[in-house]
């Protein structure tokens, strides 16, 4: 179910001296690269925690905590907040999950072929047709409402996978230019997910990146242009081996974490270092 939307329990400049009370400025310093408007991009160096399963355990020290919009309780963000932690929420702007809350307003033509397992419940969406843009707007404002800092917006490669679509990378990319246009407008920061072969493109609009198993499959380098416009990379991998992928992460400035694919609490954070 989607939590209520209530008021923030603290005042934003008491948000601002808690946040650089407990973290020394680093998660609000600016990204010489951040789009116009965006109130918070992270730089590279930003230590990360990516939880979407189970009850959000506050606890983790890191910078910034990535979680769902609609599973996570208002009460919950506003207390990250207060202990000087920033919250980016993580939806689907390629796919129609049918638990969520408003799964039912996307219509019949615009649901393709079932992403691949253990996420075969999910159906690609038709991202080229415009009734898909209303409900993502409305997603970023509950993003908006719910004072996320910013969003994670989940497959946003869909022109790479069989999606019963004819979608070229030009679509993809029109459509990515979209949600990243409309989170600014609501002053929200947005992260590129994956789709390592648009990076380049796609890098002037984006305020950071997610990537899983970059280092497993190689790609890792594909999003250097994210750091070298002083934005973070948070890359997750699942089967790695930290003591391997840790020193390469390093080396790349990346915020690298070991999870479980079900990415729930437990992680193994690699050390940053700006």
């Amino acid at each position: 179910m989607t939590a209520p939307l209530s008021r923030r329990v603290a005042s934003d400049a008491v948000l601002i001296v808690f946040a650089l009370m407990c973290c020394g400025g680093m998660a609000i310093k600016a990204a010489p690269g951040a789009a116009a408007g965006v109130d918070w991009p992270p730089v590279p160096g930003t230590t990360w925690q990516w939880q979407l399963s189970g009850p959000v355990d506050t606890s983790i020290d890191a910078q910034v905590y990535d979680i769902d919009l609609f599973d996570t309780p208002q009460e919950t963000i506003d207390a990250l907040h207060l202990a000087g932690r920033r919250v980016v929420c993580y939806f689907s702007a390629g796919s129609q999950e049918v638990r969520r809350p408003d799964s039912d307003s996307f219509p019949r033509r615009v649901l393709g072929e079932s992403l691949d397992p253990p996420y075969a419940s999910e159906r690609w969406l038709d991202v080229r047709n415009p009734a898909v843009r209303p409900i993502m707007q409305a997603r970023l404002d509950l993003a908006r409402d719910k004072h996320c800092d910013g969003v994670e917006p989940d497959n946003l490669d869909g022109y790479e996978h069989k999606t019963g679509f004819k979608l070229k990378a030009g679509h993809q990319r029109s459509y990515n230019r979209f949600i990243a246009d409309q989170a600014h407008a609501r002053r929200l920061a947005v992260g590129l997910k994956n789709n390592a072969k648009q990076a380049t493109a796609l890098e002037p609009r984006f305020d950071f990146a997610v990537v899983e198993q970059c280092f497993e499959f190689d790609e890792c380098r594909k999003y250097t242009p994210f750091i070298d416009a002083g934005k973070a990379v948070f890359a997750a991998e699942y089967e790695s081996d930290p003591a391997e992928f840790c020193p390469a992460a390093a080396q790349l400035r990346f915020s690298a974490i070991l999870k479980r694919l079900d990415v729930g609490v437990p992680r193994v954070a690699c050390p940053t270092g700006g």
